[in-house]
């Protein structure tokens, strides 16, 4: 469908809208162009296309795309977003100001030194996923973009849910997208400071203990509260009894009196929970609430610029509140858009539930968007970063398709992944006119498109493997591969095979070719070249679809039988007898390579000596199908 005709039929929409959309389109549609396209054509080589972070973004919130998308960093420099600068706070629009506002600003400012402070603070209770990456890349690079700092903050406030395992994976996702913590704390380092400040939050009227259930204050409109007033000796005396262990879970909660944006009134700030902490141990039985803690984590470490999810705008009037009300620095809270991709699922209860009935493997199923079972997949962190980029720094949410992401892995694999040669599907060829009475070493360029780069050597003996689907019995019109009667060149052997014989087993599938060979520089230029092996090593070869058959698996107008129901049957294929040339003998877990004309490909922990494991990341271009 060209623009003209797009824009006949969709005569309500925006002509430039399109325009760029198709634009977009084609350029995810055909990619990058490979090493077949340069030997099939030497003289018409073309100009690459322009790097990812610089092509059209399309930001697919109400079907806009968006213009052309500027660096990371120049995105998130202070001016170009119009955050306030540090120490300023009170230039934003509704940050509240009080007696002790200008005072403490000034404090701040000699302690921060007028730096900017940020912070990334995720709960240690799951994996991170394609959504955090965003997360991460505006907390970080926003720091550095404007020569500060980012803390990478714990908020292990839930000890139910926590593990040691997510603390590692955590820490292990952001410096693996390239970033480093200015210092890793935990909201658990506060604890006793937390506690003393509810201490006195209780002492100004501002918090009491309620014995309503949990059950009665959920919602936005429940019964207020028959405790909300008590004198605050009663009120400090329940407290300690809480931190006691004194009252059950559930029998008493600490509370701040506000009425939130949302029309919430008074936030539980404490609850009672009998779990022991996996750094405090059995210290405390009362644990504080996101609601309390966040702002005032921030506060203790002098945050400049607090940046939350647009989900958490209904929180910040409580944010000010609780800084303001026990005369604390307050920061700035700023919200922006999430980033969601379609046909996957990424919520910790629905991950678990695909490994438990065993859908997937673990949270590192390269079918999975988590940061985890991205890098398994062989996804580069430049890529997911690139792909932040391009999604921009937006207040609207954006959805985005998974081959959009995909595009940006091509762009950046296309400069990284040195070339080798794999065949998936083997089918036996042997030379009958060998030139050489010993295997032949072949000079395998490791970027064909700037040799400088160097190559490496691959065996050539008589006997070859090549993809099945490379011959045909009958050459069918437009088919330009191995035929008899229809040659094709060897990939940098530099000669070319003809038919001499088909050999078939007795049901007639074809097992064996024995073919000629002779030398490019004599023989009439074949249609088509083709990738091979000799004196190959065995691997596996995993080659992943989407796990998930609709665009939005979670929405029951979509898919009324759940995200379960919803599963592609066919997004994983195992190849157990594939065939890759020996240069690759010595690649470690995660190192990544282009196989020529099939895709590209990366080393899975799973290897082992004598077998290795590779993971196809993403094909050379993207299917049209899923587009």
């Amino acid at each position: 469908l060209s623009a003209g005709e797009a824009r006949s039929r969709l005569k309500w929409a925006d002509g430039k809208t399109i325009k760029n959309e198709v634009d977009l389109q084609v350029l995810h549609l055909l990619g990058p162009k490979t090493e077949a396209d340069l030997e099939k054509k030497p003289k018409a080589a073309k100009a690459r296309p322009a790097p990812v972070e610089k092509q059209k973004a399309a930001v697919v919130e109400n079907g806009e795309v968006g213009t052309e998308t500027r660096s990371l960093l120049e995105q998130l420099r202070g001016e170009a977003l119009k955050f306030h600068k540090p120490g300023e706070n009170y230039k934003t629009e509704g940050y509240v100001v009080t007696p002790n506002t200008m005072a403490l600003l000034k404090q701040h400012l000699a302690i921060t030194g007028g730096q900017v402070r940020t912070r990334f603070p995720p709960e240690p209770n799951g994996i991170l996923h394609i959504g955090h990456a965003k997360a991460i890349n505006f907390n970080f690079g926003y720091a550095k973009a404007n020569g500060g700092v980012c803390f990478l903050r714990y908020d292990d406030t839930n000890p139910e849910k926590e593990e040691e395992k997510y603390f590692t994976a955590i820490r292990e996702m952001v410096e693996w997208l390239g970033y480093q913590p200015y210092a890793v704390t935990h909201a658990s380092d506060y604890f006793d400071q937390l506690y003393t400040w509810a201490l006195e939050l209780i002492r100004r009227g501002q918090a009491y203990v309620c014995h309503q259930k949990i059950e009665e204050i959920k919602g936005h409109n429940p019964p207020p509260s028959p405790w909300r007033d008590p004198p605050v000796e009663e009120s400090l005396l329940l407290f300690e009894d809480m931190r006691k262990g004194k009252f059950g879970e559930g029998e008493a909660t600490l509370r701040m009196k506000l009425v939130m944006e949302d029309g919430k009134m008074d936030p539980v700030a404490y609850r009672v929970k009998f779990t022991p902490h996996h750094r405090t141990g059995d210290k405390w039985c009362i644990y504080p609430t996101y609601d309390y803690t966040h702002c005032l984590c921030d506060s203790i470490e002098h945050i400049t610029h607090s940046l939350c999810t647009k989900e958490f705008q209904a929180r910040r009037s409580s944010y000010f509140w609780l800084c303001n009300a026990l005369d604390v620095y307050c920061p700035v809270q700023w919200e922006y858009g999430r980033l969601n991709l379609l046909y996957t699922v990424v919520s910790k209860r629905k991950i678990i539930r695909l490994v438990e009935t065993g859908a997937v493997r673990d949270w590192d199923d390269p079918r999975l968007f988590t940061l985890t079972a991205l890098r398994r997949r062989g996804f580069p962190p430049e890529a997911i970063n690139n792909f932040c980029a391009r999604v921009g720094v937006t207040v609207a949410q954006a959805t985005m398709e998974p081959h959009l992401l995909e595009a940006c892995a091509r762009e950046v694999l296309n400069e990284q992944a040195p070339r080798a040669m794999a065949v998936l599907e083997p089918l036996k060829v042997t030379i009958t006119n060998f030139p050489a009475p010993k295997a032949l070493e072949v000079l395998v360029p490791n970027f064909p498109a700037d040799e400088s780069r160097g190559f490496h050597k691959v065996p050539f003996q008589p006997t070859v493997y090549i993809e099945e689907t490379d011959f045909r019995e009958e050459a069918d019109k437009g088919y330009k591969r191995l035929a008899p009667g229809q040659p094709v060149g060897l990939r940098h052997a530099g000669y070319i095979i003809a038919i001499q014989n088909v050999i078939k087993d007795a049901s007639g599938h074809v097992i064996e070719l024995e073919v000629t060979c002779t030398k490019s520089d004599v023989a009439e230029k074949p249609k088509a070249f083709i990738h091979w092996v000799s004196e190959p090593l065995a691997c596996e070869v995993r080659l992943y679809e989407r796990l998930f058959l609709h665009k939005n698996p979670e929405d029951p107008s979509e898919v009324p039988g759940g995200f379960l129901s919803d599963l592609n049957p066919d997004s994983l294929r195992v190849v157990c007898n594939a065939l890759v040339d020996s240069s690759v003998l010595s690649a470690r877990p995660f190192d990544k390579f282009q196989f020529e004309r099939l895709g590209y490909f990366s080393v899975d922990p799973d290897s082992r000596e004598g077998k290795m494991v590779f993971n196809r990341t993403v094909t050379l271009k993207e299917d049209p199908g899923k587009a």
